[in-house]
């Protein structure tokens, strides 16, 4: 039984060893003037603030990559999340989207407030300051809905 378990702790060990090769590629996409939530829509400072420290590394092209996304399986897990984030809601490239959409993204801001389903709670494991208070995310879904608003009205 003895050997089995060694055998087995060395396949791991070499496992996780050769794993730490394979890394998946993280780079910022350039981010383009003009294309960006702020450049195209009203932030007040204090709601930015928030998204720059709770939302921007998965739904941005400001990722900031910590000393653990350069550990395999980490990495992976990491990479697949920004993906998501990104390819769900991109605030880099937010004035690329659709009037339709850019009014859906802002009720699903909310929508993600009022439910706490945003950040998750994976990503709050490790980033203890990106916790929202109950008056920053009513903060964010009230600004959400303005913003809804005064493009929904063409302004």
């Amino acid at each position: 039984m003895k050997k089995i378990l060694k055998i087995a702790a060395v396949v791991l060990v070499s496992a996780f060893v050769i794993a730490q090769f394979i890394r998946p590629n993280f780079f910022n996409p350039p981010i383009v003037p003009g294309e960006t939530l702020e450049d195209s829509t009203n932030v007040p400072a204090e709601v930015q603030m928030v998204m720059s420290r709770s939302c921007n590394d998965c739904h941005s092209n400001k990722t900031l990559y910590p000393w653990y996304s350069h550990i395999s399986p980490f990495s992976w897990f990491l990479k697949s999340h920004i993906d998501a984030g990104r390819g769900e809601m991109n605030l880099s490239t937010w004035n690329t989207y659709p009037v339709k959409k850019k009014v859906r993204k802002l009720e699903e801001i909310c929508e993600m407030m009022e439910t706490r389903a945003m950040p998750l709670p994976s990503y709050l494991w490790i980033h203890r300051d990106a916790v929202l208070t109950d008056d920053q995310s009513r903060m964010l879904c009230d600004w959400a809905n303005s913003e809804k608003k005064r493009i929904e009205h063409g302004q």
